[in-house]
């Protein structure tokens, strides 16, 4: 299949990140072709009055992908606003578009209630999932990989394609195949304090900071309340360390934590020295890697680059057709 798949610039990637997004990324990267792309425009729409904010976390983030396993050799790998020919479609799909299709997106309310310090109340906004359609459609993708609250988005993309191909393509083969949700397991990873790992929560491990900060940020985790001195008992499943252990201890461990801890036979930090041996082990190559893509930054944008030409060329090829359909493919 091929797959069309993005994340906004948001500079350095947390855990949250790869257990939610790019452990599927490499999965699909195995068996597919990938378009993968930075997506700064969309960035834009929350942080237009501050685009430093999208520009400085540009490449942070690419090496970040790369260091974990993300290959340009099977997928590409590309940044949105350098493919102007999404904002051309995204221009076309807005003149045919019904304003109700847009105001019924569940997330747009969602996420204005959510960031309500911002001044949201903008045409670029509303259009957001207009902006997401172009994305897709523009190198007619037959899979988006998305959690469920992404599926009205995708949704809205399939209707988009049946309008177009309705109103241009009488007659005609459709243009637009209609994309499908790939729905992807969601991250049981939460943030350090228990909440959604987020950073304006203070609560993530980053992917690229030192062991010693990691270290250091498992070990003053919060835990269970009740367990006030070393012989108390307690509750794992009142314990942040705890959700930790069922994305990463072993079966066997798992049971050996719920015993020792209700029974109060192991320690907190004894429970989260089981923890660090599995992040040290996940986390040092990829860290290790990081490194060395730091090291040849040069080397990463030739290869995004390239990725750019890649994907304007695809686009290109549709956009010629879509100016046809449209009667807007004139002739000097």
């Amino acid at each position: 299949m091929r797959i069309l798949s993005g994340m906004r610039s948001s500079g350095r990637l947390h855990l949250g990140h790869y257990k939610g997004v790019l452990e599927n990324w490499l999965q699909l990267q195995d068996k597919n072709e990938c378009f993968f792309f930075v997506a700064d425009w969309h960035g834009l729409t929350t942080e237009y009055a501050n685009p430093s904010v999208v520009q400085d976390g540009l490449w942070d983030m690419v090496m970040d992908w790369l260091a974990v396993g993300i290959d340009p050799e099977k997928a590409t790998i590309f940044i949105q606003s350098q493919v102007p020919e999404h904002a051309e479609l995204h221009l076309l799909f807005s003149f045919m578009t019904p304003l109700s299709w847009l105001e019924r997106v569940p997330t747009y309310k969602d996420q204005i209630e959510q960031l309500r310090e911002k001044d949201l109340g903008t045409y670029g906004f509303l259009g957001y999932p207009l902006l997401q359609s172009a994305d897709i459609l523009i190198y007619r993708a037959d899979a988006v990989p998305v959690g469920e609250d992404q599926v009205p988005h995708v949704e809205l993309t399939r209707e988009i394609a049946r309008r177009f191909n309705h109103l241009y393509r009488q007659g005609i083969p459709p243009l637009f195949p209609e994309p499908k949700s790939l729905l992807m397991p969601a991250s049981k990873l939460p943030g350090l304090d228990g909440r959604k790992m987020s950073k304006s929560y203070g609560n993530t491990l980053v992917l690229s900071e030192t062991w010693k900060e990691t270290e250091k940020k498992i070990k003053t985790m919060p835990t269970d309340p009740a367990r006030v001195r070393r012989d108390d008992a307690g509750t794992p499943e009142k314990c942040p360390v705890w959700d930790f252990h069922q994305v990463y201890a072993t079966e066997d461990e798992q049971a050996e934590i719920q015993q020792g801890c209700t029974s109060a036979s192991i320690g907190c930090l004894d429970c989260k020295k089981i923890l660090m041996q599995h992040l040290e082990a996940e986390l040092t190559p990829i860290r290790e890697r990081r490194i060395d893509i730091t090291a040849h930054l040069d080397d990463v944008k030739d290869m995004v680059k390239a990725g750019n030409e890649k994907a304007r060329r695809e686009a290109s090829r549709t956009m010629d057709k879509v100016r046809k359909s449209v009667k807007l493919g004139y002739k000097f």
